[in-house]
């Protein structure tokens, strides 16, 4: 059962529903990262999300071969996302994402929408 904010948007706004499930041809360093070559903006946000979670990437990790590079840690912070290499390749080579940059920075990978009259 959908929430009722939901339901509204969704009803309100059925073009932006379907920019959200489309399918979308992806770049070369997208495509790598989900493993498919084509998927739609939530589907994609959906694995990046997965994948965090997976790899514990919201708690605070330190390679002791590699200095701190993060000025205030803060390890109960579950806003920012702590980067590995793959994650990087996708988000701009940020060491750090807080977690309302990451949908914009997955924006960034798909093609424009264009608008119709």
């Amino acid at each position: 059962m959908l929430p009722q904010k939901m339901k509204k948007a969704i009803t309100d706004n059925p073009k932006q529903l379907a920019n959200l499930i489309d399918l979308v041809n992806l770049p070369s360093t997208l495509r790598d990262f989900v493993g498919q070559s084509q998927i739609s903006h939530l589907g994609c946000f959906m694995r990046v999300w997965s994948y965090i979670k997976t790899n514990n990437l919201q708690e605070l990790h330190h390679n002791m071969s590699q200095p701190i590079q993060i000025v205030q840690i803060d390890p109960n912070n579950k806003n920012v996302v702590n980067c590995d290499e793959k994650l990087k390749s996708i988000l701009l080579g940020k060491q750090q994402v807080e977690l309302v940059e990451l949908p914009a920075l997955i924006k960034l990978h798909f093609p424009k929408q264009k608008k119709f009259p």
